[in-house]
């Protein structure tokens, strides 16, 4: 099984920068797609940000381009997530995830496919 550990949330006013790690232990391989996620009350959960297998490719949801970089420390295995210029739309608790046996660029918009997940951290923009 593959455990995950987010850290980094918090609190931060709008034009600000958060920076989001995701920790993965036990098996992991150079097959398995990451991807972040977010959801706010009341909303579904949305695809924010993919990192394809061996970190050269990412793929991000149109409201975050330009100002979340997703990137991946291979020999730590953790996932980050740079957020710039940070929205209150943005608010959100963001997940991260972990998909095993394959990656496109389709399963950003599908969460339902992701096989292990981090507990959350809350990000809260104020105007």
């Amino acid at each position: 099984q593959v455990q995950l550990v987010e850290s980094g949330g918090g609190s931060v006013q709008a034009g600000g920068s958060l920076r989001l790690s995701c920790a993965a232990s036990g098996y992991t391989d150079s097959s398995d797609c990451m991807g972040w996620f977010r959801q706010a009350p009341g909303k579904s959960r949305e695809g924010v940000a993919l990192i394809f297998p061996g970190g050269g490719s990412t793929l991000y949801t149109d409201s975050v381009k330009g100002r979340f970089t997703c990137s991946q420390d291979n020999a730590q295995n953790t996932m980050y997530l740079q957020m710039n210029v940070l929205k209150p739309e943005d608010t959100a608790m963001y997940y991260c995830a972990v998909k095993k046996g394959s990656c496109s660029r389709l399963i950003l918009a599908l969460p339902g496919l992701y096989d292990y997940w981090g507990q959350g951290n809350q990000v809260t923009v104020s105007s």
